[in-house]
């Protein structure tokens, strides 16, 4: 879930508890996506003249990403960058989201390369959407990667187009290694949190239907 997230407004709580599913809300803007073992992240964390002449704000940065995506996918699906979106023709496989300071950029994408349909239960549809999902449910507006390029391969190419733009070496880090000086923002939302935020849904939901 991005930054200024609202569980409420983005998750169906009930299913959320009923079936003790982790909601964590990253330190990045952008929109809620359920992951599982078929998402695949990309992350660029760079200082500000690591790509030369690139403007930093949300808009020159995703151009960026979505030239060196060109060349991975330049083979495979009509691929775009569609509003803030990765797309095959209009259906999304890949979501955005970015953090910019005053020395630094993130930039990151989960791809889709494959999902669990029963997963997409816990997502509501956002009161804010891209104007090309027009009014499809979740399952009408994403696709899966694997159905376009083998895996390996997105790998692969992946690699040759950083490569293009970085000197890229390959690295095997322990992902449960912590600084202890270091104190993510990026948090899991406690239990008592997603229920406050449901009772107070529907609290508000209540007094709006009282007020008609």
């Amino acid at each position: 879930m991005g930054i200024s997230g609202k569980p409420a407004e983005l998750l169906d709580i009930d299913l959320v508890l009923r079936d003790q599913v982790p909601v964590i809300k990253r330190y990045t803007g952008g929109g809620t996506v359920a992951v599982d073992h078929g998402t695949i992240f990309v992350t660029f964390i760079c200082n500000r003249d690591a790509v030369p002449g690139l403007k930093l704000y949300p808009r020159p940065i995703m151009s960026w990403s979505s030239q060196l995506y060109n060349r991975v996918f330049k083979r495979f699906g009509d691929f775009y960058l569609l509003e803030n979106d990765y797309v095959f023709g209009n259906r999304k496989f890949g979501g955005n989201a970015q953090c910019i300071t005053k020395d630094r950029w993130i930039h990151h994408t989960s791809f889709l390369w494959d999902y669990e349909e029963r997963n997409m239960a816990y997502l509501k549809h956002p009161k804010r959407v891209p104007k090309y999902r027009l009014a499809r449910d979740h399952l009408e507006f994403v696709c899966r990667m694997k159905d376009y390029v083998p895996r390996s391969v997105f790998i692969q190419k992946t690699v040759e187009a950083i490569s293009a733009e970085f000197s890229v070496e390959s690295e095997h880090t322990d992902p449960f290694e912590t600084n202890s000086k270091f104190v993510p923002s990026t948090r899991l939302l406690t239990r008592q949190e997603l229920e406050e935020a449901a009772v107070a849904s529907q609290s508000a939901s209540s007094l709006s239907q009282s007020s008609l």
